[in-house]
């Protein structure tokens, strides 16, 4: 028995050194590639897939001294106005193609921006989440960002939001550029469908030939160059009637991130690196994660999406046909507000309740109508602190601090995140991994390895009768 209780430990050590090994070779590649990209850039070169020149952003360059980019009633983190974390993201900044054209013509950016960020509780709160904070402290929150880096491939004018009503007067003091009636506001949160659903219904009406680009609001991407020609790619597929994402290379077996399985490839001249999705796959244990890079069959699922907005209409109408009903008769009443909101009052409580992967995806994938784009560029979705930690540069053996780091003493205490947010000292000795969150209302302190579970803590505080700090 215990022969066979080493053999198996060694053959999982042996399992773990392969995918170390496979991991280190992706991360070689993707280093080439950006290599290979800024050399294109230098020399002029045209390379294979479209791609487009970005402009400086329009938006003014915030500096913020806080995580807190606008006036709220949050408390704001105590950092003095000197401070200046590098980010290991993109900077958003001014990026050169060596291509002429910049807009893809009848693209239409939708950036869906929804939900609390509760497991980043308490930096992120329900009327001021994660998409509006900044969390690398460079001036610009992360729908900021996410306006930057896909402004070259539209315009302001072809630019969507989909928000809740708690967001509506953050949003638009953020992104000045945003027009008024592109800020599509939902008048309560029903999961991806019906807000991306809402956004290609209305944008159907408006522009028949309207082709729709999915984007969160709160991901951080580094790369800019690789995304931009990922999702320029992403387009000429979806003009074929598919219903395109985007895969990301894993770094890592996540357990935090659903995966796409590639199929066959699609053979586009335009799109060489297209290929069927076979299946998608929710988020595995950590075995299974294991299995799926090994393979090297698979890829992040992101949640990024790109299709013909009539083509996601009629998805929709064959899959889910109630909830396609609602959002058409939302949509043809949208743009004449003496009738829109009696529309919302009557159809939208009735809408289902269900994410865009269950809704349409999923079962048009079964039907060959889903395509993915496999993509280098760097990503994440900034799910919780441990995430946050990895984006943020720090010093040999010591935590990772966002905010003001003459506020943390540290002796023996390595890994983990402070936020010291409250002005307060936090001093920390012996204690390795931690996360810790010194707001002037709230205290956090968990363990990276428990941060998934905070979104636990901020139910428990609300049944307590906390709400006022949520």
């Amino acid at each position: 028995m215990f022969k066979q209780i080493m053999e198996a430990v060694h053959k999982s050590q042996m399992e773990i050194s392969e995918l170390r090994s496979e991991c280190h070779e992706l991360r070689q590649a993707n280093a080439s590639l950006e290599r290979q990209v800024r050399e294109g850039l230098q020399n002029g070169s045209r390379l294979g897939t479209p791609g487009f020149n970005t402009p400086a952003p329009s938006s003014p360059q915030l500096r913020a001294k806080s995580p807190f980019l606008t006036p709220t009633s949050i408390p704001t983190l105590a950092v003095p106005p000197s401070i200046y974390v590098p980010s290991p993201l993109s900077d958003n900044s001014l990026t050169q193609f060596p291509f002429g054209i910049r807009e893809i013509p009848g693209f239409w950016v939708v950036i869906p921006a929804g939900g609390a960020g509760t497991r980043l509780w308490p930096l992120s709160r329900e009327n001021h989440p994660k998409f509006l904070l900044d969390l690398t402290l460079k001036g610009r929150s992360l729908i900021q960002a996410t306006w930057d880096r896909l402004l070259p491939l539209t315009s302001a004018t072809r630019t969507v939001i989909v928000a809740g009503p708690a967001h509506v007067k953050g949003i638009t003091e953020q992104l000045p550029d945003l027009l008024p009636h592109n800020l599509f506001c939902e008048p309560s949160a029903k999961d991806s469908m019906a807000a991306i659903g809402l956004a290609a219904a209305i944008l159907a009406v408006r522009d028949p030939n309207a082709i729709i680009g999915s984007f969160a609001a709160d991901h951080m991407i580094s790369g800019d160059d690789a995304f931009l020609a990922a999702v320029a790619e992403a387009v000429e597929v979806a003009k074929k009637d598919y219903l395109v994402t985007i895969g990301i290379a894993p770094s890592h077996p996540s357990t935090g991130f659903g995966y796409v399985r590639l199929g066959e490839k699609l053979g586009m001249s335009d799109a060489p690196n297209a290929r069927l999705v076979s299946s998608f796959k929710e988020k595995p244990d950590a075995r299974t994660a294991a299995a799926y890079i090994k393979t090297g069959n698979y890829r992040w699922n992101a949640g990024m999406f790109v299709t013909k907005a009539a083509f996601l209409m009629q998805l929709l109408k064959e899959y889910k046909p109630e909830l396609h009903e609602g959002l058409e008769k939302i949509a043809l009443a949208w743009d004449d507000e003496r009738t829109r909101q009696n529309v919302l009052n009557e159809v939208w409580p009735g809408l289902e309740k269900i994410a865009i992967d269950n809704a349409v995806a999923e079962p048009a994938a079964l039907d060959r109508r889903v395509a993915v784009v496999p993509a280098t560029f760097g990503w994440d979705d900034v799910g919780d602190f441990s995430s946050l930690a990895d984006l943020l540069p720090a010093e040999s053996n010591q935590p990772r601090i966002l905010g003001d780091s003459g506020l943390v003493v540290t002796e023996q205490a390595a890994g983990g995140i402070v936020v010291p947010g409250s002005g307060r000292l936090v001093s920390l000795l012996g204690v390795d991994d931690l996360v810790i969150v010194d707001m002037p209302d709230t205290l956090l302190v968990t363990t990276r390895a428990r941060s998934q579970e905070v979104k636990r803590l901020v139910k428990k505080c609300r049944d307590a009768g906390w709400k006022q700090l949520l």
